[in-house]
């Protein structure tokens, strides 16, 4: 069937539902980080799927697209950064949504790598 929009891409789909994720984790952390860390949280989650589909509409430059896939892993690498810290500060208790941080970001990778 093929890709018509940025919303067929799995690492799309997978940035989109993580964010949702974030948002929802930082509805629990104290009420001074919800505004300091949440908010950082936050804001690099939604960067992740928002960068992809701004440089999708740019696809058919390679450089261009694989710009804005830059900025999503960087994104998702400082989305990793926070979610420790919270983990760190005991906000947050399991491994998983950190995992799939991980995962999306080799996604990533994958993608600036194998796109042309």
């Amino acid at each position: 069937m093929g890709i018509k929009s940025y919303e067929d891409l799995t690492v799309y789909q997978s940035g989109f539902q993580l964010a949702v994720k974030v948002h929802k984790l930082t509805q629990g952390l104290p009420q001074e980080e919800k505004r300091e860390l949440g908010y950082q949280m936050r804001r690099a989650a939604v960067s992740i799927p928002a960068n992809i589909a701004e440089g999708y509409g740019r696809k058919n430059s390679s450089a261009e697209f694989k710009h804005f896939l830059r900025n999503a892993l960087g994104s998702s690498n400082e989305v990793c950064v926070l979610l420790k810290l919270a983990q760190e500060l005991s906000y947050i208790s399991d491994n998983e949504i950190i995992e799939e941080y991980e995962t999306l970001g080799k996604q990533l990778y994958r993608l600036i790598e194998s796109w042309k």
